[in-house]
């Protein structure tokens, strides 16, 4: 985790650096001034995820029996939240644009004693927008993986798909050069379209995760096979003759109810102890689990694992 902190400190410092190049030569283009809040939002996950970090370092109180791991998921909802508001606003501002067929032009400047054109600095600052983001965004990727983070996972995304972002950019700001007024507009509403949507994937997942679903994998597209596993290595004890398991994602880990209908009545606690360490064994995320053994389980489906 503490490489992924200095990561998203890394983040922090180069979207100042991109954010000033940006602001200083957008000039009148409404996809550079796209770009540059594209580039402002993207500071928001780093935010986010570093102080998630440090709130899940505290230790359990007596107000917070489970601790402070679902910190993670508020900073995945808080990061959904405003990619979603914020697309919505630069497709509002963008298609407003478009329909009043407004005109931007790019000035030059003098440089040197020579006049340039102030849309190659424009180019420039795009590259410098998208190129490092995917770099970091690989980077994010994998420890995010690792981490089980969703936050991490969703900056991560947003950060390898920035070249497309500079891209759509950096066809507005040429089609302005060859005399395409409405190619910057169309450009931004392409930005904007695709902050909308990221926003409104995660904030579903967001959604999911509060409300107890079934765990997801990190990247939010099928369930996590974590449960039908432990459920397995159970039901393979020769003691256990029917096994439910009921997980839930509060932030990094999994915690939840373990319901075990044994063969016999002997040796309860000893058994409990080897639940515990068979879930230890299998994945750290299984930190704080619930072990009860019943006569028999209520539900009619909780004695076969799923299938994932």
């Amino acid at each position: 985790m503490r490489r992924a902190e200095r990561v998203e400190q890394v983040s922090l410092l180069y979207f100042v650096t991109a954010i000033a190049f940006t602001a200083v030569v957008m000039g009148e283009s409404q996809a550079m001034k796209t770009v540059w809040i594209d580039d402002i939002l993207g500071m928001v996950p780093p935010f986010a995820v570093l102080i998630a970090a440090r709130l899940r370092r505290r230790e359990a109180t007596d107000a917070y029996r489970y601790g402070y791991h679902r910190a993670v998921t508020i900073a995945f909802l808080v990061a959904a939240v405003a990619l979603l508001g914020f697309g919505i606003y630069l497709l509002g501002e963008s298609l407003y644009t478009l329909i009043r067929a407004e005109r931007p032009t790019i000035g030059t400047a003098t440089v040197f004693g020579h006049d340039l054109w102030l849309g190659w600095l424009m180019l420039a600052a795009l590259v410098w927008s998208a190129v490092p983001t995917v770099i970091l965004g690989r980077i994010k990727l994998r420890l995010a993986e690792d981490l089980h983070d969703k936050a991490l996972y969703t900056d991560a995304l947003m950060n390898k798909a920035d070249w497309m972002t500079g891209a759509a950019g950096m066809l507005g700001v040429l089609g302005i050069g060859l005399g395409l007024w409405w190619a910057d507009a169309v450009a931004a509403c392409a930005i904007a379209i695709d902050i909308t949507h990221d926003g409104g994937r995660n904030l579903i997942a967001a959604f999911g995760d509060l409300m107890d679903r079934r765990p997801r994998d990190v990247a939010c597209r099928s369930d996590d096979p974590l449960p039908d596993r432990l459920a397995a290595e159970l039901v393979a004890l020769p003691w256990v003759h029917r096994a439910s398991v009921r997980l839930r994602e509060h932030g990094h880990v999994l915690i939840g109810e373990v319901y075990l209908v044994p063969v016999d009545e002997s040796a309860p606690l000893q058994r409990t102890v080897q639940v515990h360490a068979i879930a230890r064994e299998l994945d750290w995320r299984l930190t704080d689990l619930t072990i009860q053994l019943v006569p028999a389980l209520v539900r009619a489906d909780d004695d076969e694992p799923r299938e994932s």
